[in-house]
């Protein structure tokens, strides 16, 4: 003291301040606030819970990351969400009511859950809280941490008041350690845990663990109070024996063999490689024994799996079988990354050395004499020129599909081929009616119009076809050199069609359909060229009659929507030349000016036509009429009393979305000035110009305003007026666009000459249009083609799996086709799709397949499907439907139940091929099949194997005891106890719920 007060300023220097918090205080307080937070304080009491309510119900979790120095804890809530707790008012009021986790201690409503967290499973509880390392921390393994943690959260507790129990999770994660405490007002209950990796001789039994249990109680009553005690025992069967997996490989001879005419090629295979469900786990459960009723020492047991009053079954699936539409889809999807063009593939191939050729002579080849047509078309014909170019470049025996392979393929994708060509006329009609496939009334269906949502093609287009033969070729055949090869053979068969006017099978007549993929509607523009070619070369003018008459109806209809009649007329090709404003409309045209251009008759056939039109016109010589349709309903001209007629008019070329797109481009490149937009309205009306030159052919003596009242009738305005007698009179006039000065349409008019339609420049070039086809196809790579006909494999694999699932009828499988189709719908719909995205809906539709092929595994080894089931057959349906949906399935009946006598049958079987060599199993597998089927539960020893056990030795036991007794002294409360054991071969673990009076001890 001297010291001090001589040297005060030393003492004030020395002192430390000990109300600074340290380390450990401050993650106390943090614990504590978070407890705070999460309104866990006091007692929240509530109803027992319901039965199996932790399998049904849902948990809800909460996390938040403290920490204690550096070190990184995580702190997370696990709670039953439970909907009504109307009762809690009233349980309120009970000061001493112990803590709701002690009361679930004992609750038997939910032992044993088939899918909980596994505090839940080992304590019963309903809500805790557990703090664990944070991610990326090592495990707390030294005592020293371990007992620090344990003092934190006891603290945090009794200064909270919070009666939710607390874990701190110690050793190393996998090992799934957890030691906690819960309190409550007088009472506490710790959880405490061993873990071991066997089990110890002494404690293999139920006698064992019940001497564990007494003496860690240590109850001082003498009399102890009864002990509850619950057993589940589980045994897995994993040999399946005869009940193999049902999947039917695919017939390979029938597609590799020629002459199955190539069936097999439009079909996806479908189906699991190996069995989808590896084990099957029976559970036997003793829910509610009591210490002496039942006996099980390491002498002698009463525990029969068969006397067990509940049963129950979960499956183990097999993670990610092979299934064969998975793969199919797998591989195909790899050809989209792959760089090679077919060239690089196949070698220096025709298509290198005579592809160049044929593009670059497209022109010459106009002038040249036409091949005379053969006049019966077979496959051996049709693949003639293609086989004899190949065979020069590249030696028979190198092409990496077979004679055979191809002839299938084509074959099934132009089976018009097949079709004798007697006569041109016979055989039209006979394609005609194999186009539409022999399904008119499926083409309603929703199935039917998938390809709408996934922008594929339709399931019975060329296009789909080609889809299924190049997957199976890539799978099958050869890979990408058998993907290349037959692209080639189809772009040879493609020009084929073309030079000698067939038509492309498989396609819906008409413009292309800007719903189908972009491949599907280069075909179909391949085929409106090759229709126009025939209509021209045949001069088959009375079909094309009859397809112009309907286009003079729909102009009447569509006319009324103004704006140019809305279409837009010259292809992009046209869009791309500069065209100055000063040039007429007359030279305003899509091709040079060639006369070969020109829609012309035979002298012959237009003679023929203008005396028919003098003979219906009485022999006009002025200006005779030409290319009229029909009159226009009652309307005459407005100059004479003639009848307007509609005239003959050029169908609007068809156009590609990609062509449409050019196109777009070029207009919208054109800008805003004044110079521009001419121009855009000049480009935009080729095709009113050709309208204006038929109707002044048809309609000598006609006018601007005329020919508004049939083209746009809503810019010709009728209202009645008075004239000078005083007499009403409905006058017309043009609307006020079409008078502002420059109109684009009365410049039109002023330069459009008397020409009808078949004398005109030809609006849609068919030649040029379809050597840009054949150019497009011949330089696809097997890369670009893949992703040209992914949709269409999407597409197939959905109906495939429709198809598949109406057989077995699994809601949530209807309900994942679904997703997976809209999905690959939003994707698809996108010009370019995100492939990695697209390789998810590969996944989800693989996710389908083996849903379908577990369910098919499980009825084929239930037995479901067969005669003799009987009148079980809806349970057992019922049963193995549960076991694909839910995490565990009780057994109706437990082992004397329909199901339950099966799997007794099963693990008989399974033990007796496990007991004798693989001959002797082989020689008793049928006696088992046949002596099994009859049989009862009862029947347990089979023929010839008396000492074999019908069940192998439990996979797994848990075991749980519990009981209510006064600790630590006889007079203190009696308080919930509870023991939970699991033993199994590596694995031994006591999870302990001891609890004590903190008031009378």
């Amino acid at each position: 003291m001297m010291a001090a007060d001589s040297d005060p300023e030393s003492e004030v220097f020395e002192i430390t301040d000990f109300t600074t918090a340290s380390e450990w205080e401050r993650f106390v307080s943090r614990v504590e606030e978070v407890l705070n937070d999460w309104k866990l304080i006091g007692n929240n009491s509530s109803k027992p819970p319901e039965k199996g309510e932790y399998t049904s119900g849902t948990w809800e979790e909460k996390t938040q990351d403290i920490n204690f120095a550096d070190f990184k804890f995580s702190v997370t809530h696990h709670c039953l969400k439970q909907e009504s707790e109307e009762g809690e008012g009233k349980e309120e009021p009970e000061e001493d009511a112990f803590p709701t986790a002690m009361q679930d201690l004992l609750c038997m409503n939910n032992d044993f859950p088939p899918r909980a967290h596994c505090l839940v499973r080992w304590y019963g509880m309903r809500e805790f809280v557990v703090i664990s390392p944070g991610a990326n921390c090592e495990a707390v393994i030294s005592e020293s941490k371990c007992n620090l943690l344990l003092s934190s959260i006891s603290i945090s507790l009794a200064n909270t008041g919070c009666q939710v129990p607390m874990f701190v999770q110690i050793q190393q994660k996998w090992r799934r350690m957890y030691h906690g405490e819960c309190q409550g007002l007088g009472v506490r209950t710790d959880f405490e845990m061993v873990h071991l990796r066997k089990v110890p001789s002494q404690y293999n039994h139920l006698s064992g663990l019940l001497d564990i249990f007494k003496s860690k109680i240590g109850c001082p009553l003498t009399p102890l109070p009864p002990i509850n005690i619950a057993i589940r025992f589980t045994y897995v069967l994993q040999d399946w024996q005869q009940y193999s997996w049902p999947q039917q490989p695919p017939d390979f001879d029938a597609l590799l063999g020629g002459e199955v005419g190539g069936v097999e090629f439009g079909k996806l295979p479908f189906g699991a490689c190996e069995d989808p469900i590896s084990e099957l786990h029976l559970a036997t459960t003793w829910p509610h024994l009591t210490e002496g009723i039942v006996v099980d020492n390491d002498v002698y047991s009463d525990l029969d799996p068969l006397q067990a009053p509940h049963w129950s079954v979960r499956v183990r699936k097999a993670d990610s079988p092979t299934c064969l539409l998975g793969d199919f889809l797998t591989e195909f999807f790899k050809l989209c990354s792959k760089k090679e063009s077919t060239e690089e593939i196949l070698g220096r191939g025709p298509v290198e050395d005579e592809g160049k050729d044929d593009i670059s002579h497209a022109l010459s080849k106009l002038t040249e004499p036409t091949a005379v047509p053969i006049p019966k078309l077979s496959v051996s014909n049709m693949v003639h020129s293609a086989r004899k170019r190949i065979r020069r470049h590249r030696r028979v025996d190198e092409s990496p599909l077979s004679n055979d392979v191809l002839n299938s393929i084509l074959l099934y994708l132009f089976p018009d081929a097949a079709i004798d060509k007697s006569s041109s006329e016979n055989s039209e009609s006979k394609a005609s009616q194999l186009n539409t496939d022999g399904k008119p009334e499926e083409k309603e269906s929703d199935d039917y119009n998938l390809y709408n949502q996934l922008k594929s093609a339709p399931s019975d287009s060329l296009t789909y076809r080609l889809a299924l033969c190049v997957c199976l070729v890539n799978f099958y055949h050869g890979g990408v050199r058998a993907v290349a090869h037959l692209w080639q053979e189809f772009v040879l068969e493609m020009r084929y069609r073309w030079e000698n006017n067939y038509l492309v099978y498989g396609l819906a007549s008409g413009s292309p359909d800007l719903r189908c993929c972009l491949l599907h509607q280069k075909l179909q523009m391949l085929n409106c060229c090759i229709e126009r070619k025939r209509a021209r070369d045949d001069g088959r003018k009375t079909a094309e009659g009859g397809k112009e008459r309907e286009r003079g109806r729909e102009r009447k209809v569509s006319g009324a929507t103004g704006t140019e009649n809305g279409r837009l007329g010259p292809e992009s090709a046209e869009m791309g030349r500069e065209v100055s404003p000063g040039k007429s409309w007359d030279s305003w045209s899509d091709s040079e000016g060639e006369d070969e251009f020109f829609e012309c008759l035979s002298d012959t056939e237009e003679m023929k036509e203008a005396g028919s039109t003098d003979g219906e016109k009485g022999g006009a010589k002025v200006a005779k009429p030409d290319g009229r349709l029909h009159p226009h309903g009652k309307l005459t001209l407005l100059n004479s009393q003639e009848p307007l007629y509609i005239p003959v008019t050029q169908e609007p070329a068809p156009m590609t979305e990609d062509l449409l797109e050019e196109q777009s481009e070029v207009l919208a490149k054109l800008g805003t000035s004044a110079e521009g937009a001419h121009l855009r309205a000049r480009m935009q009306s080729a095709c009113l110009l050709s309208d204006m030159e038929s109707f002044k052919a048809a309609n000598p003596g006609c006018t601007l305003e005329d020919f508004v009242r049939w083209y746009s009738p809503r810019d010709y305005v009728e209202e009645e007026v008075v004239d000078e007698n005083g007499d009403t009179v409905v006058r017309g006039d043009l609307s006020a666009r079409m008078k502002i000065p420059g109109n684009m349409w009365m410049e039109a008019w002023a330069t459009a000459k008397t020409t009808p339609a078949r004398r005109q420049r030809r609006l849609f070039d068919d030649t040029k249009e379809a050597e840009k086809v054949l150019h497009y196809l011949a330089v696809q790579k097997p890369a670009d083609l893949t992703r040209h006909l992914l949709p269409c494999i999407l597409h197939a694999a959905i109906l495939k799996e429709k198809e598949e699932e109406s057989v077995e009828d699994i809601l949530s499988v209807r309900k994942a086709i679904q997703q997976a189709t809209s999905h690959a719908s939003k994707l698809l719909r996108h010009p370019s799709p995100d492939y990695k995205k697209l390789e998810d809906v590969i996944t989800q539709l693989i996710a389908v397949e083996t849903v379908i092929a577990r369910s098919r595994s499980l009825k084929a080894k239930f037995g479901i499907g067969k005669a003799e089931q009987g009148d079980n057959a809806e349970d057992l349906e019922r049963f193995v439907s549960s076991l694909l949906e839910e995490p565990e399935v009780s057994v109706i009946g437990a082992g004397r139940g329909p199901a339950g006598s099966i799997i007794h049958k099963l693990f008989v079987s399974a033990q007796r091929l496990a007991d004798y060599s693989s001959d002797e199993a082989a020689l008793l597998a049928p006696l088992d099949e046949d002596t099994g089927r009859g049989g009862g539960a009862d029947d347990k020893k089979p023929m010839g194997g008396a000492s074999v056990p019908d069940f192998p030795p439990p996979a797994g036991r848990e075991i749980l005891l519990r009981t209510c007794v006064p600790r630590p002294a006889p007079y203190s409360k009696a308080l919930p106890q509870r023991l939970f054991c699991v033993l199994m071969r590596e694995d031994f673990r006591l999870a302990g719920a001891f609890s004590s009076d903190t008031s009378f001890f």
